[in-house]
């Protein structure tokens, strides 16, 4: 049953201008609408990449289906969407994606960048390593997103890994791989990698990841947020799964980039055997 929104507070940051929304719930959700500007299945994205990170066990917000009434959109002032040129549009009405609103309203609570000091003592700094497993599994064609919460007195903030509405190459449904894409912009998240090791759980996690989770979380979204094809989300979902055996390669790709992003991942260092021994029986005696 989707959460009912009694009230828009404002228009969030953002290209798909997000409405901040309380429901019925008590809670506030960050609101994306089927008419937003970049295109209607981001917000099956936003729904099944999100329930993957978070069945990965990552430190995403909980989401759900966030239905909108017509009388709330029409009464109310700045509920609506700018398509450029002047055109603006009223916020859709009905099933809408709902994102749960990460920390409080007071300033300092939750800041969406950090210094290079302040983001080596995140608390779950490791997890930069899970989520670029997701991204990669999920064809995140845009940076790695994610806000930092700090408990009212607290000092070390918490990441939290938000937007994931680029996920499947966005409206396109398609995984033009990238070795950049679906990283995030600092490199240092990732300075602690030293292996396959620093990936773990949350690789084998994405590897193992039973069908029936990833076809579970699919019938969650409303078949209205994909054009009412189910045949378009079940081609996704084959694919998804297809790709579980690719994520290790895409993060070689990305580690073999010229970013560089682990310095700390020792190389295998390749031996080179002189052609006079190769094949030779006497080579097991060497030690090497």
């Amino acid at each position: 049953m989707a959460i009912l929104a009694v009230q828009a507070i404002r228009r969030m940051r953002g290209g798909a201008q997000s409405q901040l929304m309380l429901g019925a719930d008590g809670n506030l959700w960050v609101v994306k609408f089927t008419n937003n500007p970049q295109h209607v299945r981001v917000l099956a994205n936003e729904l099944i990449a999100t329930r993957l990170a978070a069945a990965t066990g990552l430190t995403v917000p909980l989401c759900d289906v966030v239905e909108v009434t017509p009388w709330l959109v029409e009464h109310t002032d700045g509920m609506s969407i700018e398509l450029g040129k002047g055109m603006r549009v009223r916020c859709a009405s009905g099933l809408q994606f709902g994102s749960m609103f990460v920390g409080g309203l007071m300033p300092g609570q939750v800041v969406d960048y950090l210094p290079e000091q302040q983001l080596e003592e995140v608390t779950n700094l490791a997890e930069f390593a899970g989520m670029l497993c997701v991204d990669k599994w999920t064809g995140n064609c845009n940076g790695r997103q994610a806000v930092f919460e700090r408990k009212p007195r607290g000092k070390r903030y918490r990441a939290t890994f938000i937007d994931q509405g680029f996920c499947f190459n966005a409206g396109e449904w398609s995984f033009p791989d990238s070795p950049l894409r679906g990283v995030y912009a600092q490199n240092n998240v990732y300075r602690k990698v030293t292996g396959w090791e620093s990936f773990e759980p949350w690789l084998t996690r994405v590897e193992e990841m039973d069908a029936g989770v990833l076809w579970g979380i699919a019938e969650a979204a409303p078949p209205e947020w994909y054009g009412g094809d189910p045949a378009a989300i079940e081609v996704l979902m084959e694919q998804l799964l297809a790709r579980q055996r690719r994520v290790r390669g895409l993060i070689e790709a990305f580690r073999d980039s010229n970013r560089e992003p682990f310095p700390m991942w020792a190389r295998g260092v390749s031996i080179v055997v002189p052609q006079q021994f190769a094949g030779s029986k006497v080579l097991g005696r060497f030690v090497m």
